[in-house]
């Protein structure tokens, strides 16, 4: 008698795991939209999410444009494809880099020695890492430079070389890096998965 055979748990772990960072990358991306001033705050709305509240766009063409990236680092992540990714916020008018928000993706290794299998981690805790991080990010404002000028904003994806990268819609470009000698750096806090670490840190523009 024939049997399907079960899925393994790595399988599935990696599965959810690349929503899991994917959804977080969306969250991420719209709470820094939104406290940094990049669209108007009337295009965002509540939403409940992480067991709170947060804000995310209503503007159809940004949504689509996320949605768009987002697919393609759901992609990358599965293959293990994606080492970096970075919101970069750019002065509308100078074209300067004014921040650069960056997320470092790494694998998780597991206990090579290690006779029992490790222990899945709840995802009611990765929740809370991920609540942390998110509410970082809105306390950002009490530190980061104020923005009083327009901005528009890029996302770069740091891949490996034998990356599937569609050429219609990432092409090779500028790292937009501030200078070094006007660049400060805070680390901000990191949460993992059983299968993925997320590290976060944002570099901004400081002239002083």
């Amino acid at each position: 008698m024939a049997t399907s055979q079960a899925p393994t748990r790595q399988a599935i772990t990696l599965k959810g795991s690349t929503n899991l960072v994917t959804e977080f990358f969306k969250y991420a991306a719209n709470t820094i939209l939104f406290q940094r001033g990049v669209y108007p705050s009337d295009d965002f709305h509540m939403v409940k999410k992480y067991g709170q509240t947060v804000l995310v766009t209503q503007d159809l063409a940004l949504e689509n444009y996320l949605d768009r990236i987002l697919k393609q680092v759901n992609k990358w992540l599965l293959t293990g494809s994606v080492t970096q990714l970075v919101l970069a916020i750019i002065s509308k008018d100078t074209r300067l880099p004014l921040e650069r928000w960056v997320f470092d993706v790494n694998l998780v290794e597991q206990p090579a020695d290690s006779a029992e299998p490790t222990p899945a981690k709840p995802e009611s805790e990765i929740q809370a890492e991920i609540r942390y991080i998110l509410k970082q990010i809105v306390s950002t404002v009490t530190f980061l430079p104020i923005i009083d000028s327009p901005t528009v904003f890029n996302i770069l994806a740091y891949t490996h070389d034998s990356a599937d990268v569609p050429a219609d819609e990432w092409v090779d470009t500028d790292p937009l890096a501030i200078e070094a000698s006007k660049s400060q750096q805070v680390k901000l806090r990191s949460f993992s998965t059983d299968v993925h670490r997320i590290e976060a840190m944002v570099a901004y523009r400081y002239e002083g």
